[in-house]
Parts: C-alpha cells; sequence; structure tokens
C-alpha cells in the first residue's frame, strides 16, 4: 500500500509541476543565466561540438571501496551475510558489526597516487576528456567537502583528491568531468542496519545504526556514522531482498523515500564541487537526474552547471526522448544498434567499477581488442566512450592494465584519425552483428550481444573530406569486401579504385556488384584495419 501511495503522490507532484522534496537554497544557491530549472529550458541546451568531436574519455572510478579489492560495491556487500564480500571482510577485517566500512576509510592512503603521471598516460591512449569519482554510493568525499565530513581530506589519505586531480587535467589539457553517486547512500547502505541470521554473531547488529554517542574512545570519536550511512529511517519494502534495490532506484516499488536533510546536504555537496573545481561534465548514476521525480534536486544541479558554463555535459540514464534534449544520454555497459541523432555515451570499464582483485588473478579484464571494436562501433552511432581503468587503492595500476593501456596506444596513435573529430555517416554499419536487433536493458548492460565481432562486421564513420572504413578484425586471408560500398550504390556515387590503410599507405580497390573489394597485406596493427577513403 505504501509503495501504491508514494507512486501516486509521485506521480500528482509531477503533472502539476511542483516536486514533493524541493531543495533548499540556504546554503548553496543555484547559478542564474539563460537556463532555469524546467525540462523546457533545459531542452534549449545543446550538447556542445567540443564533446562531438573528443570521443573518448578516461575514467578514474576509485575511491575506498578498492581498499579490499573485492569489488564493486563492497561497501554495501561487506553487510549481506554469505556473500563473498562478506566472507572476505570477515576473514580480513572483522565482523561488520565491530568493525565496518567507516572503519575501512582510514585504510584507503592513496600512497603511490601521482595524479599527473596518470593523466598524462591516459592522454597518450587518445583520452580527450577526463573523468573522476566526486563521491560513490558509499557516501564520502573525495574533496574536502564543506558538507561531508567523512572526506579525502579528514580521513584517510588526508588529500584533496578532487583538487589534485583537476590540477592534473588541466595541466594535460583536458576537461574534466566529475561523477557523483551519493544520493543512493539512503538505500544503498540498508544492509549496514542488518544483522547475521546464523552462527555465533546471530542478531548481533551490523554498525549501521550506530550514532555520535557510539564514538567515544574510537579512532571516529566526533564523527557521526549517520552522516556517513544515513540510516536514521526505516528500511525499504524488501529490503533483506538483496536485489530489491535495482527495482527501487528510481525511488518507486517500496523504496523509502529521502528526507530533506539528505536531499539538501547532496545538493550543497554537488554545488560545492562544481563551484571549486569547475568540471565540463558531470556524471550521475541515477535514472534520470538525482531524486527524481521526487525532488527538482537534479534539474537545479544541471541549471547550475549550464548556467555557469555554457560548454558543459550533464548525463542522464533512462531518458524518455524529450529528457534526451536537456541532457546527454549515458548508456551503462552497452549501446543501441542504430545510430541516435542527438551525441551520447557509453559508460564502460575494462574490469569491475572498482578494483577487484579476482579479475586481475582469473585474467578477466577486457582486451584492447575488445574495447577498440566497441570505441569503434559506438562512434560509428553518433556516441562517444567513457573507459574506466581501475586503481587500486594506493593509486596505481596493475601490470595486466599496464600492458592494455599500451596496447590501446599503439593503434590509437596510428588509427585516432578516424575516431576524433568524425561523424556518422548514412549508415553505422553492416555484418552479422550490425543486422541484428539488439535491445538495450534498462540503463545498457548488452555489451555482451556485440562482443563476438568479426571482419564481417564493418563499421563507417566520417569527416568533411574522408569515409572511414573499419572491420573489426583481420580477415584470415586478407580478403575485405565492404557491401555497402558496391558498385552503383546510392549512398557513394563517386566511383573507387584505391583506398588508404592506416598505418601502411594506398592500396589497390575494386568495386563489383557484391561490394568494394579489398586485399589487405599482413596485419599492421593487432586490433582492427581501418581503410581512409577520399569523398
Amino acid at each position: 500500500m505504501f509503495s501504491i501511495l508514494l507512486c501516486c503522490t509521485i506521480a500528482a507532484a509531477t503533472a502539476q509541476k511542483s516536486y514533493r522534496i524541493p531543495v533548499s537554497e540556504a546554503d548553496e544557491q543555484m547559478q542564474t543565466g539563460r537556463y532555469e530549472p524546467t525540462w523546457a529550458s533545459l531542452e534549449t541546451h545543446q550538447t556542445p561540438e567540443w564533446f562531438r568531436d573528443a570521443k573518448f574519455g578516461i575514467w578514474a572510478h576509485w575511491g575506498p571501496q578498492c581498499v579490499e579489492g573485492s569489488g564493486d560495491w563492497m561497501a554495501r556487500s561487506l553487510y549481506m551475510e554469505g556473500t563473498n564480500e562478506y566472507k572476505h571482510h570477515v576473514k580480513n577485517y572483522g565482523h561488520p558489526s565491530e568493525f565496518g566500512f567507516k572503519d575501512v576509510l582510514p585504510l584507503f592512503k592513496a600512497e603511490k597516487w601521482d595524479p599527473e603521471k596518470l593523466v598524462e598516460r591516459y592522454k597518450r591512449c587518445g583520452a580527450k576528456y577526463f573523468f573522476v569519482l566526486g563521491n560513490h554510493h558509499d557516501n564520502y568525499d573525495l574533496w574536502d567537502s564543506k558538507y561531508q565530513p567523512w572526506n579525502s581530506k579528514n580521513i584517510g589519505p588526508k588529500r584533496d583528491i578532487l583538487d589534485e586531480w583537476a590540477r592534473a587535467a588541466k595541466k594535460a589539457g583536458l576537461p574534466l568531468g566529475i561523477s557523483f553517486h551519493a544520493d543512493h547512500a539512503w538505500t544503498w547502505y540498508e544492509p549496514s542496519q542488518r544483522y547475521d541470521l546464523e552462527g555465533e554473531k546471530t542478531g548481533v547488529y551490523y554498525d549501521g545504526n550506530l550514532t555520535k554517542e557510539d564514538g567515544k574512545g574510537k579512532w571516529w570519536e566526533g564523527y557521526d556514522p549517520q552522516q556517513l550511512y544515513q540510516q536514521r529511517h526505516p528500511m525499504s519494502k524488501g529490503s533483506w531482498d538483496n536485489g530489491a534495490i535495482h527495482g527501487q532506484w528510481d525511488w518507486s516499488h517500496g523504496a523509502c523515500p529521502p528526507s530533506q536533510e539528505f536531499v539538501d546536504n547532496f545538493y550543497n555537496r554537488t554545488l560545492d564541487a562544481i563551484n571549486r573545481y569547475q568540471p565540463d561534465l558531470i556524471y550521475f548514476d541515477v535514472t534520470v537526474l538525482p531524486f527524481y521525480p521526487l525532488s527538482d534536486c537534479g534539474l537545479r544541479i544541471a541549471t547550475h552547471l549550464y548556467n555557469k558554463n555554457p560548454r558543459s555535459v550533464v548525463f542522464g540514464k533512462i531518458l524518455n526522448d524529450d529528457q534526451r534534449r536537456a541532457l546527454t544520454w549515458d548508456v551503462e555497459r552497452g549501446a543501441p544498434n542504430e545510430i541516435i541523432d542527438e551525441p551520447w555515451q557509453t559508460c564502460n570499464c575494462i574490469g569491475g567499477w572498482h578494483y577487484n582483485t579476482s579479475i586481475y588473478e582469473q585474467n578477466r579484464y577486457k582486451t584492447a581488442e575488445a574495447v577498440v571494436r566497441q570505441l569503434v562501433d559506438i562512434v560509428s552511432k553518433n556516441g562517444n566512450l567513457l573507459l574506466s581503468i581501475p586503481l587500486r587503492a594506493d593509486g596505481t595500476y596493475d601490470d595486466k592494465e599496464a600492458r592494455f593501456l599500451d596496447e590501446l596506444e599503439a593503434w590509437m596513435s596510428v588509427n585516432g584519425e578516424s575516431i576524433f573529430g568524425t561523424r556518422p555517416w548514412v549508415k553505422f554499419g553492416e555484418g552479422p552483428v550490425a543486422e541484428k536487433d539488439i535491445k538495450i536493458n534498462n540503463q545498457g548492460f548488452n555489451d555482451g550481444q556485440f562482443a563476438n565481432m568479426d571482419y564481417r562486421d564493418i563499421r563507417f564513420n566520417q569527416t568533411k573530406k574522408y569515409l572511414y572504413v573499419t572491420a573489426m578484425s583481420w580477415p584470415q586471408d586478407g580478403k575485405l569486401i565492404i557491401r555497402s560500398l558496391a558498385k552503383n550504390n546510392a549512398d557513394f556515387k563517386k566511383g573507387i579504385s584505391n583506398v588508404t590503410l592506416l598505418g601502411y599507405g594506398k592500396l589497390k580497390a575494386r568495386q563489383t556488384a557484391q561490394g568494394l573489394e579489398v586485399q589487405l597485406p599482413k596485419p599492421c596493427n593487432k586490433i582492427a584495419p581501418v581503410l581512409r577513403i577520399n569523398k
């Protein structure tokens, strides 16, 4: 009944263009200017051309959840009895009634972290913008936060992580993006209110309900755990079901609604970071915008950034057509299988979002070949790729990630001209995968459908001067046939007698009724051949 009433309340509030939890600007004021916090106003903002030209960014999705090396969402899963993360935590750190995530924070030292060196490395691999984590669902701010004492300046590295990343990005000449995820800490941390159902700790509550008074004589004396865990509220419907949160991500289906204080705090923290570090892009890991449709919080944050920086980009997930005109659509770990009129982005990772030792040990990183193919496919459809390279807690990447970066750099240094500054052709591609009916699952999660592309899968993009044709692998016999460029085709009427293979030189080509035939030499790179054709 509560869920039904909440949904009805949300629908009524939205229909009246009012919000159940209108954000307060008592502490941080939204920048006023051309844009107002309405969909109609934000629709007049255009995704800037610099972003459309950039095509590729790298993301340092890095914070204290990397300490244990047990992967993404570990600060939630360590409170889920029986999970691998719980078992690892209990074995190596202690029971979550005695040693919770708050106690992991001081272990995040970033002792080998060199932001300038990392950003320069990413730039050599072709990154045209650089993203950092501002906070995750763990609710820990990676800067000297005015509104969250549980932050990297006070606890852990004792450094303003965002400030150092921002300076490194500026020195490298890369636009800066910041991602904010803490708006879901409210429901995400609910397992910290639980207790074991089996074993010697049966019935002993975890540390999610601790208060400031409980810290007397502890290392965290003076800090209020509730400013981190945010659990002064009832559990959501079905909270003991570990998967229920996914159906409640948009604050429906019985999610416990956030308090005014929590919404205002997230708003203040986000504006604080925007005002200090002047990002060009911001990313929210949410349905549409933070707290939407309960609150105008996300609309006001987007308006603030657009008014401060008209060349900025704000990303949202699971957007309808109208919302895609106001925000830039982000697809997580996947892609549409068609050209999208408005610029969009895929966010993906070569491993887990937070560093996972088992992925390293089991050799489960994505290969450079797989990522390049995904990038080429996305660019052919008017999209960008934002790629995370997981860092260990000390601020370094491992030897397998180093090899990945070397291979990516080798391909991009020769073939990058076919990526950057390009636009889609009349069709994005041909081949078995291009012709499949591939659906997006919620916010994405369909990249496995694109995993088996081969030389028959060909992608196109263009500049004013050239058409670029990329085969997703090298044919064993060297013979490449491009059906879309057959003789007398309707889309490219100019005759083609030769093409340029990037990294090699000119090749003879022959147009037949079946397609443009090209005999390739022995592979001159390890990933994919790119042909350049004069228009």
